[in-house]
């Protein structure tokens, strides 16, 4: 009777990893497909991000009462949210109109070996050999997933490059906040880390915030919406409760699934292609994660790996 009960609690929290990973694998089909329908990308960052951060900071407020972070790691903080944030939703927005969303996601699949080796330079993790076997296996797969892209790699070459400096710049903002978790909530976390990275961009996207045609449609401000709450708020929140329930290492086994997830919604709904050379690349991809966590896992920061984009 007891281990029937013991089963019953990760069904839960398998729901829970899966919805969440789902949510982001699909963020990458709804953002190409409202900068391809007329939201300018830096606006269309801008705009998210900002709500979003109205949003945990009511949450945070409610829960907490409280918004308050130590100097010291409001410093540590701000540095993350400008590398991990700012640059990191400019370089996202645009690789996703530069480039196919099935590209962008695959290259996404190189995120936790570039946080394990964004760790070992901050002096986090040790790595052996195995980790940098995978490492070289890792970003080989994502040349041959540039090289798929579609007219080689010159092709759609700063689509590929900003797509891989998204996915490097969130593996840094990984590993930069994760000794915050010890002290703050992910909401606190999140509600002032995000409030500091909208600032500058909505510096940057002034010019489009300003020029941008909002009379977009109902179906796009729908979309809108949903990458607001789905992908940012509702999965960030199914992360974290599933993590309780079963723990990082399991957790990130379902972040796994979030390149080719995305690229199979791409496939149905954007009628992207995915090319031989793509598909090897992802494998090569995913056989770079799962040598990389065996049996030397990278947890530099296991709670917010596969955070919302």
């Amino acid at each position: 009777m007891g281990s029937v009960k013991a089963m019953r609690r990760p069904e839960l929290a398998d729901l829970m990893l899966f919805s969440t990973v789902t949510l982001w694998a699909l963020n990458f089909t709804v953002t190409k497909y409202v900068i391809s329908h007329g939201f300018q990308p830096i606006a269309y960052g801008c705009l998210r991000f900002g709500a979003a951060a109205l949003v945990f900071c009511a949450l945070a407020y409610a829960r907490e009462r409280s918004l308050s972070i130590q100097r010291r790691d409001l410093v540590t903080l701000a540095v993350a949210a400008l590398v991990g944030i700012f640059l990191n939703q400019l370089s996202f927005v645009y690789a996703i109109k530069l480039t196919t969303a099935t590209t962008v996601a695959l290259l996404f699949g190189t995120l936790p070996v570039m946080t394990g080796i964004f760790a070992f330079l901050l002096g986090i993790e040790r790595l052996g050999s195995r980790f940098w076997f995978a490492a070289a296996l890792a970003f080989g797969g994502a040349a041959l997933v540039a090289l798929g892209s579609g007219g080689g790699v010159s092709g759609q070459l700063w689509g590929d490059l900003l797509g891989f400096a998204a996915a490097a710049t969130w593996a840094w903002y990984t590993v930069a906040v994760s000794p915050l978790l010890k002290r703050y909530s992910t909401v606190r976390l999140s509600a002032v880390g995000f409030t500091i990275g909208a600032v500058p961009l909505f510096i940057a996207g002034a010019p489009q915030l300003a020029s941008q045609n909002y009379d977009l449609g109902i179906t796009i401000w729908l979309l809108y919406a949903f990458a607001i709450v789905g992908p940012l708020v509702l999965a960030n929140l199914l992360w974290f409760g599933g993590i309780s329930r079963v723990g990082p290492s399991r957790a990130s086994v379902f972040a796994n699934l979030q390149p080719f997830l995305a690229a199979i919604f791409s496939l149905l709904i954007l009628n992207e292609p995915i090319t031989r050379l793509q598909v090897a690349g992802g494998l090569a991809i995913a056989g770079a994660i799962l040598l990389s966590r065996r049996p030397q896992a990278v947890r530099a920061a296991p709670a917010i790996e596969g955070a919302p984009r």
